[in-house]
């Protein structure tokens, strides 16, 4: 006899994240999590210290400060907005709320892994439907829906494509779905997209009781320590998921960092310019050395390598750590043979394209000898 966890459990695959250290190597680049390289707002930084002498009291439960701070950019209610360890954490009380044993959510074949382990420990049975050009494929979606379908998670834009679905596709899909099914709008980039027919979904959820969308502090504001993340979502989910949200789930220094990083708008559209140029750069540059990378609207790009013997992902990666560059293998999302790069400082976006070239040249080399 022995404690047995519940059927379906190990059965997870669990999550595992980018790595951030090469052994031997001193100086590494870790461009694997999708960190920003420009770090928090000063003014984030200042409002954690300022706490430095109440860490003996209890955070407030409801973050009241900072869904205010929320509501006040966005023009929402505050009753509508729950704040929670990182959006994480709220896609998990999702999943515990609305998903149990016979129901199904779907999810799209290169989608956030969270989803998916989130709806196994639930009891519940993930439907993975194929994406097109490594873009969410809203028909395929429909298509998948039955009568067990409880809840769609869609990353827009997605990890770790980089893709986006046009918000007249996101309109589309919720209007193909039943109205006791709910549509999760994962919009942790966001704040990196610069395309005039995407949104986020805040005003979706508005006209409807079946949407909610999250977002994240972790991405953009550069507050990933501090594991920060939002909902926008109808009263009565809001409030099913308030009744089983842990009563301080949220610390002290979180709640005061990301309510003075929301506000500072000059650090984040500064984030954003920065984002946007390297993009751009490294996208020529890399395609300019026989590479193919999908197109990115994010702070990240998926770069694919030719199938050909010393040239795939697995051997791009091994050049690139002992240069003490780190990137992100993703064969877990369906792409064993890419890599994905985060946008870091100066310094490392210049040192992976030198690499990169140093690694393509010298198969070029041994192929000629």
């Amino acid at each position: 006899m022995k404690p047995t966890p519940r059927p379906g459990v190990m059965d997870i695959a669990a999550y595992v994240p980018g790595k951030d250290h090469v052994e031997g190597v001193a100086k590494v680049y870790k461009l694997s999590s999708n960190e920003t390289p420009l770090g928090p707002s000063p003014k984030a930084i200042e409002a954690m210290r300022n706490l430095a002498e109440t860490l003996a009291l209890y955070p407030d439960g409801q973050a009241t400060q900072l869904r205010e701070a929320i509501a006040a950019k966005y023009g929402l209610n505050t009753k509508n907005i729950i704040c929670g360890n990182g959006s994480d954490e709220l896609l998990g009380l999702l999943a515990h709320v609305y998903l149990g044993e016979g129901d199904e959510a779907i999810i799209t074949e290169h989608g956030f892994l969270v989803y998916k382990i989130q709806i196994m420990a639930n009891g519940a049975t993930p439907v993975t439907v194929k994406e097109k050009d490594a873009t969410v494929d809203v028909d395929a979606i429909l298509a998948a829906v039955t009568d067990k379908t409880r809840i769609v998670f869609v990353a827009n834009p997605g990890n770790p494509t980089g893709t986006y679905v046009p918000f007249s596709e996101i309109r589309r899909l919720h209007a193909g779905l039943p109205k006791n099914v709910i549509l999760v709008l994962d919009a942790a980039y966001a704040e990196y997209v610069r395309r005039n027919d995407y949104e986020a979904g805040l005003e979706l959820v508005a006209e409807n009781a079946n949407v909610v969308m999250t977002r994240t502090f972790s991405k953009i504001y550069g507050l990933a320590a501090l594991r920060v993340g939002w909902l926008y979502g109808p009263l009565e989910i809001v409030g099913a998921m308030d009744r089983v949200r842990g009563p301080f789930n949220l610390n002290a220094p979180a709640i005061a960092a990301a309510t003075a990083a929301i506000k500072d708008d000059g650090f984040t559209q500064h984030a954003a310019a920065f984002n946007a140029e390297w993009i751009e750069t490294l996208t020529r540059e890399l395609t300019a050395l026989g590479l193919t990378v999908t197109p990115s609207v994010t702070n990240f790009i998926l770069i694919h390598f030719p199938d050909e013997d010393g040239l795939r992902a697995p051997d791009a990666d091994r050049f690139l750590s002992s240069r003490g560059y780190v990137l992100r293998a993703v064969a877990g999302y369906g792409f064993p043979n890419a890599l994905r790069m985060s946008v870091g400082t100066d310094e490392a976006n210049r040192g992976v394209i030198a690499a990169l070239k140093d690694f393509m040249a010298n198969k070029a080399k041994t192929d000629a000898a």
